[in-house]
């Protein structure tokens, strides 16, 4: 099935990151469950109960399981009576998190120690979802598990995924993007602004305020935060795209050609992927819309073909 949008959304940026705010999402009411880290700080994660296999999302940059995306992907789990988790980095449930560290787009190893419980914890079948960041990091924990995966999830799916870490940040810092830029930058300064009492060492205040975009944001509090040398250091080594060549699990790759955080010359062509993954690229989406039909559009798009992939796989 091919994704067709609206003609009254043609435009990457149209339906780039807050088609909720012209489409109601019906809520839903998760069940919560928080999960204490090995270093003493905690995650969260939102239930819809449900039957047969457990489909695990993780969110994007800033999101949370009351994202568009999320809520779209649920009601439909939720509709086919299915089985399914929201996962939320550190901070991102509504609650600061505890320790200094936050989340990042090459954050595998928080990945793999949640989706090892989940497995430990669920008989059935396991599948993993991603989106942006999320989508990230689940490309990139697939590629350096290599087979190792096929021992905890069943197949995979990334959407809108800033596979090429180092392109998505410049094209963040550049034209009406920095509109995106500003947004993201405002929730993630008055985090870290919240830690400073208890974590002085974090980075200078005057210096966060100041920074304008995500090149001089990693380079003062992601990269040394997370064991990075700097940005370029955090960027390189946080970006999927050279290992998906090594991904053995069944996987979806969706990004929309008009995604204005991926360009669409740096996303992966089918000779830099194994040959378990699946490239979906549709024309238009932006970045996690994908919005169609009439105004105000709807977002059942995603979320059947992410299902209906899992589905095929199953069989």
């Amino acid at each position: 099935m091919n994704y067709v949008s609206p003609s009254w959304l043609k435009g990457g940026h149209m339906q780039t990151i807050y088609p909720a705010k012209m489409i109601i999402q019906e809520s839903i009411a998760y069940r919560r469950e928080r999960w204490d880290t090995p270093d003493g700080d905690f995650v969260d994660l939102d239930w819809v109960d449900g039957e047969g296999p457990l489909h695990v999302l993780f969110h994007g940059l800033e999101g949370s399981s009351k994202s568009h995306y999320a809520l779209s992907i649920m009601n439909e789990l939720k509709k086919r009576r299915g089985k399914g988790v929201v996962v939320h980095f550190r901070g991102c449930s509504g609650e600061p998190n505890r320790a200094a560290r936050a989340y990042h787009s090459g954050d595998h190893e928080e990945m793999d120690w949640i989706l090892k419980r989940l497995r430990a914890s669920h008989e059935g079948r396991l599948y993993a979802m991603g989106v942006s960041l999320g989508g990230n990091v689940l490309l990139k924990w697939l590629g350096e598990s290599g087979e190792k995966a096929l021992s905890v999830i069943d197949a995979a799916a990334s959407v809108s995924a800033p596979i090429d870490v180092a392109a998505s940040g410049d094209a963040l810092g550049r034209g009406f993007n920095r509109k995106y830029t500003r947004e993201f930058l405002k929730t993630l300064k008055q985090k870290i602004l919240a830690k400073l009492d208890e974590y002085p060492e974090i980075v200078d205040r005057k210096s966060l305020l100041a920074a304008e975009n995500f090149r001089q944001f990693d380079d003062l509090v992601t990269a040394p935060l997370h064991g990075f040398l700097n940005t370029d250091d955090y960027w390189k080594k946080a970006s999927s795209k050279p290992v998906l060549p090594y991904i053995s699990v069944p996987t979806l790759i969706i990004n929309a050609q008009n995604d204005p955080f991926m360009p669409p010359e740096s996303l992966p062509r089918e000779q830099e992927v194994s040959d378990q993954v699946v490239l979906d690229y549709p024309e238009e989406g932006g970045h996690a819309g994908f919005v169609s039909g009439p105004f105000p559009g709807k977002l059942e798009w995603l979320p059947g073909r992410l299902l209906d992939f899992f589905d095929k796989v199953e069989k």
